[in-house]
């Protein structure tokens, strides 16, 4: 699918998606920071993923979702390259998810975030409702082991 806006194009046809640009912004990132190669092309194949582009030159924003298509998603890996921030990319490209037509009637959408509360707030995120109730096991290290 695609949608156009403005010389930006969003697009889930995989293979349009730069996986050496998507791989470098990630693995300078704070939530996957050092992830390698492999793992992060796993990630994309195994997601709804979202690539936007700027039509004169190349990709410059990602997105994917966690789905079982039915009932729950987790967003994912959202970034917009610096140089195009500033021109409501980010939010059009979280509407285009939200309004995807496999991600209607799910029960539960979750992200985390640590700087970008504002942002998904525009598209109906909210603080967890009911926090106790989360639980999570995490592995910061998982990427520097062999």
């Amino acid at each position: 699918m695609e949608w156009r806006r403005d010389g930006y194009c969003i697009s889930t046809d995989p293979e349009r998606m730069d996986r050496d640009a998507i791989h470098a912004f990630l693995r300078d990132t704070y939530w996957a920071a050092g992830i390698p190669r492999e793992i992060a092309d796993r990630s994309i194949d195994h997601s709804l993923a979202f690539g936007l582009y700027d039509e004169a030159s190349s990709q410059v924003g990602f997105a994917r979702v966690i789905s079982d298509r039915a009932t729950f998603a987790y967003v994912a890996d959202v970034y917009v390259l610096p140089a195009h921030r500033g021109r409501g990319l980010a939010k059009w490209l979280m509407e285009v998810i939200r309004s995807h037509p496999d991600l209607q009637g799910l029960r539960r959408w979750v992200l985390l975030t640590r700087d970008a509360h504002a942002l998904y707030q525009k598209v109906g995120f909210r603080g967890v409702e009911d926090a106790g109730r989360y639980m999570e096991i995490v592995d910061r290290g998982v990427y520097a082991r062999p």
